[in-house]
């Protein structure tokens, strides 16, 4: 990561007009990014990514971490999540980071947590087995299934741990929060992706 993607989070000036916000919400190697990306390029949005901040986050205090999907399983990313579970204030920033953007508005921004601690104009939910997204990681990433399917399963118990601790809400259990709530395994990503924009087409036009 460079000092210029360190710096943008802090240049960012939201379009004039309708100040859309939308948040992704799901278990890891879901499909949130794909359909944040498109989503933001269909509709000129900002896009986010809560793992990205957190990464930065892990480069101001000296990691040597950067944008690449892999970084998170390296041994620095080990010892840098050693440090931030016993550190709650970090995903506290990453979210205060979040939430800030969130409310200038014109902005796509997948998060684990937003969704039960801010307000969206709409807020997704993606639901996967941890099969279809163990292949889907092992695809994106070049691993093995097998490894996949551990990092997998080692994320959903973290993220269910560290915000249950963290804002006390059952991590993928209460699906309250969320406008619409829409499942990979039977769809397409690439059909997600135009139900997606057809529901924030009509959002915009109410």
């Amino acid at each position: 990561m460079d000092s210029n993607q360190i710096n943008d989070i802090n240049k960012y000036e939201p379009s004039v007009g309708n100040k859309i916000s939308i948040v992704i919400s799901g278990w890891p190697a879901v499909g949130k990014t794909t359909i944040a990306e498109n989503l933001a390029r269909h509709f000129n949005l900002k896009l986010w990514n809560g793992g990205d901040i957190l990464k930065m986050m892990a480069y101001e205090r000296g990691y040597s971490s950067s944008l690449h999907h892999d970084w998170w399983d390296t041994e620095e990313a080990t010892r840098f999540m050693n440090e931030r579970n016993n550190n709650p204030n970090f995903d506290r920033e990453v979210d205060d980071r979040l939430i800030k953007l969130l409310n200038e508005g014109n902005v796509v921004i997948t998060s684990y947590t937003l969704p039960w601690i801010a307000d969206a104009t709409i807020n997704f939910w993606l639901q996967g087995s941890v099969d279809n997204r163990s292949k889907r990681m092992s695809m994106r990433d070049n691993i093995d299934i097998n490894t996949a399917r551990k990092i997998v399963q080692r994320r959903d118990y973290e993220n269910k741990l560290i915000y249950k601790k963290l804002y006390h809400f059952e991590f993928g259990e209460n699906l309250d929060v969320f406008d619409f709530a829409m499942n990979t395994d039977i769809l397409t990503l690439e059909s997600l992706v135009m139900i997606s924009k057809s529901i924030v087409e009509n959002v915009i036009k109410t």
